[in-house]
């Protein structure tokens, strides 16, 4: 189990927060797919944002936003998931989110051409993987952190040490 305590600065979308996530780390887990779980979940925080069942649970997305009825309006993803799990996703939600922590080129060539449920709408975004290997060489138990994001740049001040990196939006040829 990860604690992180994120001071949250996003001035893309004004949103100030002070997040206490609790976070379990499945046995199969990279340590870099954790890392970029937390910063996915700090990327989207809202109202109604929770972690899945995840890893354990194949039928749900890394995290969901959920409105207050419980339909979800969110279904964000980690990773690079097969094109029938975008599909699926594209018809649970109305927002489909993909954020990827390695190279998407070979990813986004398989998908051309799949049959993705609302294709046109689908957000992917690939995070720096500097920052993403940056944050894992200081990852602990218990981490308190800042991340800043101006522009899709992220700044993150942990202790003394500050990391940057961009979170690039991708597209999927058609």
């Amino acid at each position: 189990m990860f604690v992180f305590t994120v001071r949250l600065a996003d001035a893309d979308r004004a949103v100030y927060e002070t997040l206490v996530l609790r976070v379990a780390q499945h046995p199969s887990e990279t340590p870099e797919f954790l890392v970029a779980r937390v910063l996915a979940y700090c990327l989207e925080y809202a109202e109604g944002i929770s972690f899945s069942k995840g890893l354990s649970d194949p039928e749900e997305p890394a995290i969901l936003v959920r409105d207050l009825t419980g339909l979800t309006q969110a279904w964000i993803e980690v990773g690079m998931p097969e094109a029938a799990r975008l599909h699926k996703a594209g018809k649970a939600a109305s927002r489909v989110v993909v954020y990827s922590h390695r190279d998407v080129g070979a990813w986004l060539g398989r998908l051309a051409g799949e049959r993705i449920h609302r294709v046109e709408a689908l957000e992917i975004y690939a995070l720096d993987r500097d920052l993403v290997a940056g944050l894992v060489s200081r990852l602990e138990r218990r981490m308190d952190f800042d991340l800043s994001v101006s522009e899709r740049n992220l700044y993150v001040s942990c202790g003394d040490t500050t990391l940057s990196g961009t979170v690039e939006p991708r597209r999927l040829a058609r």
